[in-house]
């Protein structure tokens, strides 16, 4: 966000956990001024968490300055606690402000009934690299938002690392189901790799170490490589050899790709029952 992607007007972000700091610390990063945000953070003890000078810090929607007029609220609070959170935030709509949640399977109508028909909201699923600036956040917007609350939303999110746009709310569920708990998908897979590098022998320290390393590197490859990951796979693969060994349990036709297909339909199905 060059000049900060012009940014003209104060930013307001509700919950300030580990993923409303990630954003944070992306948007400061990139030039948003300290002194342009006010975090509402009931939990948050500033010193300890790292939030710097000049960004101010409330505990409640009625602890914000009555002359206050955000460009844009972040609602990054559990979706278990929007219904008592986002009603406090209404006043916002009549100064123009675009609303920006990043809960999972809280739908945009839900923010209309409590905010107004005339709100312009934007619905976001990133990730937790955004932690370290490779997250990645699919947007959805109503039709109250214009072009520029968009593209002010979309440049907030690229922050924290790349953006996609969907004209279609009821993607977000698959979105989710894809990038928004695929982090702990990856994980998981550190987890069973170094595993089973311990069930053929090796030290927990040192399995754990290769299995981290791998995946992160083969991970980083993959963004820079030209090449699609199954071509990524092809080159790494001899004929005869270790990994088409390995690659004949993987690729069974019980292997990963099922296993891994009904996993993301139920993460799908879950985030469908949450917006009902």
């Amino acid at each position: 966000m060059a000049d900060n992607g012009g940014f003209s007007g104060p930013l307001l972000l509700v919950g300030c956990g580990k993923m409303g700091g990630a954003l944070l610390g992306g948007w400061l990063d990139q030039g948003v001024a300290a002194d342009a945000m006010l975090v509402v953070e009931p939990t948050l003890d500033a010193a300890r968490s790292g939030v710097p000078a000049g960004v101010t810090v409330v505990a409640d929607a009625g602890d914000i300055p009555a002359d206050f007029a955000p460009a844009v609220v972040i609602f990054a609070v559990k979706p278990q606690v929007m219904a008592d959170v986002v009603p406090g935030y209404a006043r916002f709509v009549a100064d123009g402000a675009v609303f920006l949640s990043i809960a999972a399977g809280t739908p945009i109508r839900f923010f209309e009934s409590n905010l107004g028909a005339g709100a312009a909201v934007v619905r976001v699923m990133p990730n937790t690299p955004a932690a370290v600036r490779r997250g990645m956040s699919v947007l959805c917007a109503n039709s109250q938002a214009s072009a520029g609350q968009r593209d002010l939303c979309g440049d907030l999110m690229a922050a924290v690392g790349d953006t996609a746009w969907l004209s279609d709310e009821a993607l977000m569920d698959a979105v989710t189901a894809v990038s928004g708990s695929g982090p702990a998908y990856v994980f998981h897979l550190i987890e069973c790799l170094a595993q089973a590098g311990v069930e053929v022998g090796l030290e927990p320290e040192l399995a754990a170490r290769l299995a981290l390393q791998t995946v992160a590197g083969s991970g980083e490859l993959a963004r820079l490589s030209d090449d699609a990951a199954a071509q990524l796979r092809i080159n790494v693969t001899s004929p005869g050899g270790t990994t088409q060994a390995a690659l004949e349990i993987l690729m069974a036709k019980d292997g990963l790709q099922p296993l891994m297909t009904a996993a993301v339909r139920a993460a799908e199905k879950r985030g469908r029952e949450l917006g009902a």
